[in-house]
This record gives C-alpha cells, sequence and structure tokens, in this order.
C-alpha cells in the first residue's frame, strides 16, 4: 500500500517529472513515509542522520528555541514543499525544528546521503532541484524585504493575502481558512508582539473584511483586503 502511495507522490511532484515510471518505483525503495499529527516533532537541523523532505498533506511550522526556551516560527511549509537539509550542509547550525501544525501531515522522505547520489546521476533531477530551492529562496528575500521596507499592518494584510490564495476555499464571495496558528504564531511571521498582531485582526474584524477565531478565519471581503 505504501508503495503505491510513495510512487503517486513522486510521480504528481514537480521535482520528478523528468523521471519515467520505472525510475520512480526504484526511487520507492529508498523513500521514506511517515504520518503524524499535530505538536509532532519531525526533525531536527542537528540531527545525526540528516534527511530531505517532501510534505504531502498538512503544514508544518518551522521553528527555533530562544535563549528563553521560547519557539520562534521561521517558516510555514505546506503541501508540496520542501524542507530539510536543503543546502546539503551536513555541518548545519541553525538548530531548527520541524513540528505538525496541522491536525495531521503525510510527508516523504529521503537520506541526505541518497539524495546526493541521486542528484548525481540524473543531472536534469539536480537542475530541477536547484531551481525550486532558488524560487525558495527568493521567497525568502521577499519576505526579508517585506519586514524592512513594509510597516506591521502591510506585512499582516501580504500575510493574510498569501494564506487565502494557497490555501482558502471559496464559499460563496468567502474564503475559508482552516486556522492552525494562533496570534502568537501569527505575531512571530510578521515580526511584531502578539498585542500589535491582536489589535491589527480586530481592526480588520471591526472593517468587515475578516472573522478571526482559534478555528477558522473567514475573508469575507478578499478584494477589499487586497486593495488596503
Amino acid at each position: 500500500m505504501y508503495d503505491d502511495l510513495k510512487y503517486w507522490y513522486l510521480k504528481d511532484h514537480k521535482l520528478f517529472r523528468t523521471l519515467n515510471s520505472s525510475e520512480l518505483k526504484q526511487l520507492c525503495v529508498i523513500l521514506g513515509f511517515k504520518k503524524a499529527r499535530k505538536g509532532d516533532t519531525i526533525y531536527f537541523s542537528d540531527s545525526e542522520v540528516p534527511r530531505i523532505f517532501f510534505l504531502k498533506s498538512g503544514t508544518i511550522k518551522i521553528v527555533t528555541v530562544d535563549e528563553e526556551g521560547k519557539e520562534v516560527i521561521k517558516d510555514i511549509i505546506q503541501k508540496g514543499d520542501l524542507f530539510g537539509e536543503l543546502s546539503f550542509d551536513h555541518n548545519n547550525e541553525n538548530h531548527e525544528i520541524a513540528k505538525v501544525a496541522s491536525e495531521n501531515v503525510t510527508l516523504c522522505s529521503f537520506l541526505l546521503s541518497d539524495f546526493e547520489e541521486l542528484m548525481l546521476k540524473k543531472p536534469q533531477l539536480a537542475l530541477s532541484y536547484t531551481k525550486i530551492v532558488g524560487l525558495k529562496l527568493k521567497n525568502i528575500r521577499n519576505n526579508y524585504n517585506n519586514l524592512i521596507f513594509k510597516d506591521v499592518k502591510q506585512r499582516l494584510k501580504l500575510f493574510l493575502i498569501d494564506w487565502t490564495e494557497r490555501e482558502g476555499k471559496k464559499s460563496g464571495e468567502q474564503y475559508l481558512i482552516d486556522n492552525y496558528l494562533t496570534q502568537n504564531d501569527i505575531a512571530q511571521i510578521i515580526c511584531t508582539s502578539r498585542q500589535t498582531a491582536t489589535s491589527l485582526l480586530s481592526a480588520l474584524e471591526s472593517e468587515g473584511i475578516i472573522v478571526y477565531d482559534r478555528k477558522e478565519i473567514i475573508v469575507k471581503d478578499f478584494e477589499k483586503l487586497k486593495q488596503l
């Protein structure tokens, strides 16, 4: 059963589109498959056995732990995204942790050593991988530019727009988003205090743009959100 799931996941993922059916089936032998629940830890960046992960369903948050022992969100990983030792750096000192944010996740993974060998054998695959990682780095740079050049209200707006476009389910004129982030999580993502994030979310509710609760966010007027 798992071999079938592995095969169809690889076949559907844009990274592996250059491989034929026989090559995909061979990869299933070395591809790990895992399901996990909310709060489970998937990955430590300083693991003795480094891996590269492919998220099939659900949402993962990448966090670091500050000096006071509090978790700080660095990135949100969604369906189709890659995470883990993407730079092939065997001496990663970032000390990142990947935790399940949604109710459930399904993911596949390769040992870093196996994936490196695969890249050497399949130049087209290596090229596709370089493009995907390059796009990810571009998004990181855009987020960094937003942090420098945009105020916190603009950052919240851009975050909500991106979240709606990626995960929002249209219902009539509204969009529904399963909310797996606390207000403190959102505050960390847009680099502000929890109090400021709460105040800005409340302001958007007062304007009739969103409805926020712990389980769901309703974007009532997406066009108005984009025009703010």
